[in-house]
Order: structure tokens, then C-alpha cells, then sequence
């Protein structure tokens, strides 16, 4: 069949790309912490991290999850807005063999319900803004383990008074009870003292339970593997690289993300 599309295509991009390049997207992502240790990977709140931190807590989480005993392949619900929080739950559920599944944090009891009953998942990493949600349906779900987050967890001495406003002020933050839940921080500082076990991935392994839908329906969870995020990043890396090539050479991208990273 002739591929009449890539007529259209700029010059220098190709027209295919070698996804086997990678096994899993764990292994494009260790490869980055390997070669930008020293460059920012998130800024948030005028506070970033390195891909050094990225790796670090992004290990030290990961091997805190392996020590639940849960399966290669277990699901992890991540249920908060755009925080720094996020890329380093995602890359230590990714690292210790697990697949994310990503939760609105603004869905309501019966919406999470629904999500987590259907993905099977077993763990949850939640924003304190959102846990009440969280308490209202575990009962009814297969989780059995809680990380707790706070909007000021990785910003320093600024996230105290970050905390206090949020809570106290804004009032942003309902009351929960989740005796067995363990802060965001804990976690990581438990998992730094902690073997990682690190699990041999591949490209048809599950890395995302991503769910879409829900206006005419219950949502519906889309089956990402590690080869389809691959496929997709390349390609994205693919249409860049001529334009970056072209004068003036730019170091490194800063990109703004506008978009809810769960979506």
C-alpha cells in the first residue's frame, strides 16, 4: 500500500521508527536519569528537581511499593493534579513492575469506585485534598495500601507554609480517616532503606490502565503497554528532532503543561 501521507511530511522526519530499541519505557527513562542527572526534569511552584531526584525518589518509592508484596503487574491507582508528586509516583510504579492506573482526583465516591473495582487496584497514591473520596469507597475495593501526599510534601521549607494555607486557610483539605495510609515522604524515606528488586520488563507488559469516558457511561480503562508509550514517544521525538536541529540551538526544552498529567 502506498503510504501517500508521507508526502505531507516535513523533511527529516522519518517515515518509520524503531521502537525495539528500548524493552520497556523503564529503560528510556533510566537512560535519561543516566545522561541529564544534573539538568531539572519538574518545576512546581517555583521548586524543581533534578533527574537525579526523579531517579532517587522514584527508586526509593518503588522498592517501598515492592515491600507490600504485591505482584509483577499489580495495579496502582494515582489520584492527584498536577504536582511534583506525580512524574515520581509514575516512574517508581513503572521501575518496580507495576502498571499505573491514573484517577481523576476530582471524581466523585461512584466514579472512583467504579475505577478502582475495575482495574483491580491494589495500592493508591493520593493528594490529602482528595483522600476523603478515597475513604468513602476503600471498604468496597481491592486496595489495601494508602500513600497520602500534601501539596507542600517536596517543596521544602516553603511547603510548611504552603500546608498551612491549604489546610487552614483555604480550607482545601476535608477531614479523613485512613489509619493505615503513610505520607508521601515516609514512604520514600522507608524505601531508601530498602532493597529494589528490580523486575525484568517487557514491551507487552502493561505500564497504564488509562480510563476515558464516563459522560455516556462508566469509564472505560484503555490497555497501554510499555511498547505503546514507547511508539508514542518516539514518534513525538521523531517529528521534533528537525526543528531542534535548526538554529538556534536549544540546550534544553522547558515545557508548560497546561493539561492534567493523569489525562
Amino acid at each position: 500500500m502506498e503510504r501517500i501521507w508521507l508526502k505531507q511530511y516535513p523533511a527529516g522526519v522519518p517515515a518509520d521508527i524503531d521502537v525495539a530499541q528500548y524493552s520497556s519505557l523503564v529503560e528510556l527513562l533510566e537512560e535519561s536519569f543516566a545522561k541529564y542527572r544534573e539538568r531539572k526534569a519538574f518545576i512546581c511552584m517555583d521548586k524543581s528537581i533534578s533527574y537525579r531526584d526523579l531517579d532517587e525518589m522514584s527508586l526509593a518509592l518503588g522498592a517501598y511499593l515492592q515491600s507490600k508484596r504485591m505482584q509483577k503487574g499489580a495495579r496502582v491507582a494515582l489520584m492527584m493534579p498536577n504536582v511534583m508528586q506525580y512524574p515520581i509516583a509514575t516512574a517508581a510504579v513503572l521501575r518496580a513492575g507495576y502498571a499505573v492506573v491514573n484517577v481523576n482526583p476530582l471524581y466523585t465516591p461512584r466514579e472512583l469506585e467504579h475505577q478502582l473495582k475495575d482495574s483491580g487496584a491494589e495500592a493508591v497514591i493520593v493528594l490529602e485534598n482528595f483522600a476523603t473520596t478515597v475513604q468513602q469507597v476503600i471498604a468496597k475495593t481491592a486496595v489495601k495500601h494508602v500513600i497520602v501526599g500534601s501539596m507542600g510534601d517536596l517543596l521544602g521549607l516553603k511547603g510548611v507554609l504552603v500546608n498551612l494555607v491549604i489546610r487552614r486557610v483555604k480550607k482545601m483539605v476535608p477531614a479523613y480517616s485512613l489509619p493505615d495510609a503513610v505520607s508521601f515522604n515516609d514512604a520514600i524515606a522507608a524505601g531508601r532503606t530498602m532493597t529494589f528488586q528490580k523486575p525484568r520488563l517487557m514491551p507487552d507488559d502493561v505500564a497504564f490502565l488509562q480510563y476515558t469516558g464516563g459522560t455516556t457511561g462508566v469509564s472505560k480503562g484503555a490497555t497501554l503497554l510499555h511498547r505503546n508509550i514507547l511508539a508514542n514517544v518516539l514518534q513525538n521525538d521523531a517529528w521534533l528532532q528537525p526543528a531542534l536541529k535548526k538554529p538556534p540551538h536549544v540546550d534544553q526544552l522547558f515545557i508548560v503543561c497546561a493539561l492534567p498529567l493523569y489525562h
